[in-house]
């Protein structure tokens, strides 16, 4: 057996040690996804469509990567959208890197907020990934330089209030039929924005409930006319209530569905009550009369005006003040 010298040992020792390291840090390296750069620039928002929860978007998008393999041209996955349309699209692959620029017109789905309809506000979302790799291998980051969307462009009833854009990690709970993955959990990078919209309510509110406050009005007016004209009150009130319920199926026809109670709801409903109050009343004034009480039934139907006017115009404010903030 040969001896081998202490000092040979020890350089021995050292060279397998940074070996060692050398390899894992090679590894570590291998294992970093690659960053890619992207950015927006939206030059349109356009038909926003209630009831079909969709609306379109034209934007200029970006990336600047490194790896070759990044095919985004044909991999471009966006998640929301119903259709992808790639209008133009530019590549440059000098300087060891690739630069993609491309105009899309997509049209997106997304959920609606309609609880404080017509005051509401709306997020719209988009965001991109890559079909082909995960965030092991891909991962974006955001390129926040310059404004994100076309300040002269206008959108239609409504204002921008603020746009984000963000990069994130999406999570799919499955393997996509890939054997080799040890559990059915897969996590793609994403590069996402938000576009926050205020609407300009005013001018749609009044369009919309317009026909539901002249239908009250035509049932209150019930209370000034003579006592002896009551089948005219009856007649007024009723027609009032019909008015009434055929506003709101129109105004429903013209959001999505809802499973919770709505602005549009609220008052319509508000609305119902008081025209059933309204006929109530007329019953008991109508009531009244028959038994020769007709001063009574006048000052009756005098209180029962100013109060149901009164608690009607504060039900209205208040509910319409709590959906505008």
């Amino acid at each position: 057996m040969i001896a081998i010298p202490l000092r040979k040992q020890v350089i021995l020792a050292i060279a397998f040690i940074l070996a060692v390291f050398a390899s894992l840090q090679a590894n570590a390296q291998a294992e970093k996804p690659d960053t890619v750069y992207s950015g927006i620039y939206i030059t349109s928002i356009h038909d926003i469509n209630f009831k079909d929860k969709e609306y379109s978007i034209n934007l200029w998008l970006w990336l600047k990567y490194k790896n070759k393999k990044f095919d985004f041209l044909h991999n471009l996955e966006v998640p929301q959208a119903k259709t992808v349309t790639q209008s133009y699209s530019t590549v440059d692959s000098s300087d060891n890197r690739v630069y993609i620029l491309m105009k899309l017109q997509c049209v997106m789905k997304d959920s609606w907020a309609v609880n404080n309809f017509p005051f509401d506000k709306q997020t719209l979302r988009f965001s991109i990934e890559n079909s082909q790799f995960d965030s092991k291998a891909l991962v974006f980051a955001a390129d926040t330089l310059g404004k994100h969307f076309d300040p002269r462009f206008t959108l239609r009833g409504w204002n921008i209030d603020s746009i984000n854009v963000t990069t994130g990690i999406k999570v799919y709970e499955t393997a996509f039929g890939d054997e080799s993955v040890p559990k059915p959990h897969t996590e793609y990078s994403n590069f996402k924005v938000k576009l926050l919209l205020d609407r300009a309510a005013m001018g749609l509110f009044w369009k919309m409930f317009l026909g539901m406050y002249v239908a009250f009005l035509i049932a209150y007016m019930c209370f000034y006319i003579h006592t002896d004209s009551i089948d005219s009150r009856f007649g007024l009130s009723v027609g009032a209530l019909f008015a009434v319920i055929g506003n709101k199926y129109i105004v429903d026809s013209s959001l999505p569905e809802s499973t919770t109670f709505t602005l549009v709801d609220t008052l319509h409903g508000i609305t119902l009550l008081f025209i059933l109050t309204i006929i109530i009343s007329t019953a008991y004034s109508l009531r009244l009369v028959k038994k020769d009480k007709v001063e009574d039934a006048k000052k009756f139907d005098f209180w029962c005006a100013q109060v149901m006017l009164a608690g009607y115009v504060l039900l209205n404010a208040w509910f319409i003040y709590t959906a505008s903030r």
